[in-house]
């Protein structure tokens, strides 16, 4: 066993003369374990929002999205494109058009994004789960098309969720200039009937400005003949996202964008990501604060064990010996205040996940009652780092200062 690792272990738990300077030692590793479950906490509370937020984009977003770099649009009878529904790991593909235009209804108008899918929308995606109203999500039949708004963007309309009358929808024509005798000539303008419902994401960005419609009804309003905007996939469920996702670029080549989930939605979900950063680096910085309690400590510990230092040097020790010594002995008390901390902040976060202890607010408030939390092992073992490499340089300058000036000499 290393020596100075022994003795110093030895210090940590033995009784001191000066009983204070057990009670600071303890104080030393208190402060250590409550930075370190704030920091495991906070984290895992950020884990948790992001993991809600994602689960929000679920019901709406694909699990893959394929785009064209270079321009808005693309051939849906790509040869390249056609190999991709061919790949095993794909379930279903949705070809869809999305373009901006004004809608009017009852003398109120709003620009939105009218998003054109396929049938098989309901397949790639889990929007019957985000449906509210008395009708069913249908895209069109054989006389009429529909129109699914988003909820907020239905309340500011005033249609509510099964408008009387259908919603007038205005395009610019493509390649035709505007006529300033007659602007509305250089627009089409075509008519949504309402299916009976309508979608709430909880997210304004889709609630407020997005109307769900056929994939036909879009290229008709755009002046589209089989281009798309967009191709969106769902894999089957043994398929790893990451892997086909890869795999689907490789395909492609660099005139297309394969994104996932997080890259659909990358300015969320990077503002979240540095949230976390932020509060990651205060809580470290607090944590450094707390390591100061560790040096009060060893100073008493190396005055109080001179004599012990006399006779390790009188049995052969050096200075470095003893200098390591105490520097295991800070290291420790980091170590041991990091471990309680960790299983302290793990225990906290796990009841929290299974019993909601602390309330976001008034019941039906928010989207969830409780905090979510999400412990990740990345996290906990970024925690114990931080706490260890914290903990030790805390201690480095102290312990060669006292070690050289307060044990150099000899009673």
């Amino acid at each position: 066993m290393n020596l100075a690792l022994y003795i110093a272990r030895r210090y940590l738990f033995s009784k001191k003369s000066h009983h204070a300077i057990n009670i600071i030692s303890g104080i030393s590793v208190c402060g250590v374990a409550f930075a370190t479950l704030a920091l495991v906490c906070t984290l895992s509370v950020f884990n948790g929002f992001r993991d809600l937020v994602a689960g929000l984009f679920t019901a709406f977003d694909p699990e893959l999205k394929i785009t064209t770099v270079h321009g808005k649009t693309f051939e849906s009878g790509d040869s390249v494109v056609k190999l991709v529904r061919e790949i095993p790991e794909v379930e279903v593909a949705t070809e869809c058009v999305e373009e901006n235009a004004m809608i009017r209804y009852g003398g109120r108008q709003a620009v939105v994004t009218v998003k054109g899918v396929e049938d098989n929308f309901v397949e790639l995606t889990a929007i019957d789960s985000i449906l509210y109203g008395n009708g069913v999500f249908k895209l069109h039949d054989e006389l009429v098309d529909y129109g699914v708004p988003g909820v907020q963007l239905a309340a500011s309309m005033g249609t509510g969720v099964h408008p009387v009358n259908p919603i007038e929808v205005f395009a610019p024509k493509r390649d035709v200039p505007v006529n300033m005798g007659n602007p509305a000539s250089g627009f089409r303008r075509s008519y949504l009937f309402s299916p009976g419902v309508v979608f709430a994401v909880n997210q304004d960005k889709y609630d407020a400005s997005y109307v769900l419609t056929s994939l036909a009804f879009a290229r008709n309003l755009f002046g589209y003949d089989d281009e798309v905007t967009s191709l969106e996939l769902k894999l089957t469920p043994e398929a790893n996202v990451n892997s086909v996702q890869q795999k689907i670029q490789r395909v492609l080549g660099e005139q297309y964008r394969v994104e996932n989930r997080y890259e659909q939605q990358a300015d969320v979900f990077r503002i979240m990501e540095i949230e976390k950063l932020i509060s990651y680096l205060f809580l470290t910085f607090i944590l450094l604060v707390a390591c100061f309690n560790i040096v009060g400590s060893l100073s008493m510990l190396i005055i109080d064990k001179k004599e012990d230092v006399l006779t390790l040097r009188n049995l052969g020790a050096d200075n470095r010996l003893i200098t390591r010594i105490f520097l295991f002995e800070g290291w420790l008390i980091s170590l041991f205040g990091a471990l309680l901390g960790i299983v302290l902040g793990v225990g906290l976060c796990l009841l929290q996940q299974h019993y909601g202890l602390i309330a976001l607010g008034a019941q039906g408030g928010f989207l969830v009652d409780a905090y979510p939390v999400s412990v990740e092992a990345g996290d906990i073992a970024l925690v114990f780092v931080t706490v260890s490499v914290v903990g030790l340089l805390s201690v480095c300058y102290p312990v060669f200062y006292l070690s050289k000036r307060l044990l150099t000499h000899k009673d």
